[in-house]
């Protein structure tokens, strides 16, 4: 037996006794468990699944044991994850700061700030928000205008940023700042991390159009950040943002492996509001279903190819954007589909007559049209590909 699959087997023994089967499901909407300072679990198989993990340190099973990873080589690393997925376990937390800034930070943080920041993350005891769009600065985000006027020790920061999830429940931000507002634009940034109890940090939420508000704008009004919070250099911000960016669609790109609320198995339901067509036009519908399912499956299997070339080292950061791109747009396409097929059941929102599974299908509709925008629009991303994926010339004489 070799070593992998002798580990492979150490991990479906482990899983198969740690992880409850009430957790081997999709996961119903508001059973989401979120890292941070308060934990909120509303019953105890969440909270055994969540003390497991972290206790077996596999919150981050492949970053360094010395900032409570779990050091896993990537191929250990891909057989956790493929197992996990074998047993539909549900993730054990969901944590922005492990998916988008821990891996920059393992980069380019200094080892006293590796060692504030990324132990507490592996512990699922800081709960992060991204500061990074403004009112007027989104997908030109180098047009950032909330400012770190330099202090002696510390830096000021004043201005806002707009749809930051979960910014009211979060303790910790990073952050795009202009620390010279002088450069030009995207060489005067910096990324700091603040303190979201600080005095002077207000978070308002945002009303969205599915009726579940997740986004928030955050105020800053004379706060004080010490300035062994800038991770990096100083106004060398844009290129971590860049990175940082990246990291998020990948992790946005996953989206489709979790079980998460917003998952619908597009086939299940299409069987039961259509479960045989009657006319021309349904059985298009139902071909164009199969298409869709078709090309859900092979975007996942697409997916778990790509983190095991990342996870071998290989660079894979352009191709992130095609994901998210065609993850969150095929998510769109599947909730119109599942609408067609539903008919007026598909137009629940509060009524008792409608199943809450309608009404949960109404609203992922409404919402898989942020999630096109959310980590840089598609149309951004079609920027992206072009320019990194395909190096394709900038034509600069086209208005």
């Amino acid at each position: 037996m070799s070593e992998l699959t002798e580990f492979r087997q150490q991990v479906r023994t482990w899983l198969e006794a740690n992880c409850p089967m009430s957790l081997r499901t999709p996961t119903p909407d508001g059973e989401l468990i979120w890292g941070g300072s308060e934990v909120n679990f509303t019953f105890d198989d969440q909270r055994q699944w969540f003390n497991s993990m972290r206790d077996k340190h596999w919150f981050c099973p492949s970053w360094p044991t010395q900032y409570g990873g779990g050091g896993l080589t990537a191929q250990q690393n891909s057989v956790l994850e493929s197992e996990m997925r074998r047993l539909k376990c549900r993730p054990p937390q969901i944590n922005l700061g492990i998916w988008m800034l821990g891996p920059v930070l393992l980069e380019h943080g200094t080892e006293l700030q590796k060692q504030q920041f990324l132990t507490p993350m592996t512990r699922g005891e800081v709960r992060w928000c991204q500061g990074f769009s403004e009112p007027n600065a989104g997908s030109d985000l180098a047009s950032i205008r909330t400012s770190a006027i330099d202090q002696g020790d510390h830096y000021l920061v004043n201005g806002s940023k707009i749809w930051t999830s979960y910014g009211d429940k979060s303790d910790w931000m990073y952050a795009l700042v202009r620390t010279d507002a002088k450069a030009p634009k995207h060489q005067g940034i910096s990324l700091l991390l603040l303190d979201m109890h600080s005095q002077g940090v207000q978070a308002k939420p945002i009303d969205l159009i599915s009726g579940k508000s997740s986004f928030c704008e955050v105020f800053f009004d004379n706060v004080v950040v010490p300035k062994e919070n800038l991770i990096g250099e100083l106004n060398g911000g844009w290129k971590l943002a860049k990175e940082l960016l990246q990291h998020e669609r990948s992790a946005m790109s996953k989206f489709g492996e979790f079980q998460l609320p917003t998952h619908f198995d597009l086939m299940s339901l299409m069987s039961d509001y259509m479960p045989a067509p009657h006319s021309a036009s349904e059985a298009a519908l139902l071909n164009k279903a199969v298409a869709a399912n078709m090309e859900e499956q092979a975007y996942n299997l697409t997916v778990q190819r790509l983190g095991a070339e990342m996870q071998a080292g290989q660079s894979c950061f352009g191709l992130m954007s095609i994901m998210k791109l065609v993850h969150t747009e095929q998510e769109k396409i599947k909730f119109e589909l599942l609408l067609d097929a539903m008919g007026y059941r598909g137009l629940g929102w509060e009524d008792d007559s409608f199943s809450e599974q309608e009404q949960a299908v109404t609203r992922a509709w409404l919402n898989s049209f942020s999630q096109t925008i959310a980590g840089g629009s598609s149309e951004v991303q079609l920027n992206v590909i072009a320019k990194r994926v395909l190096q394709l010339p900038e034509n600069k004489g086209v208005s």
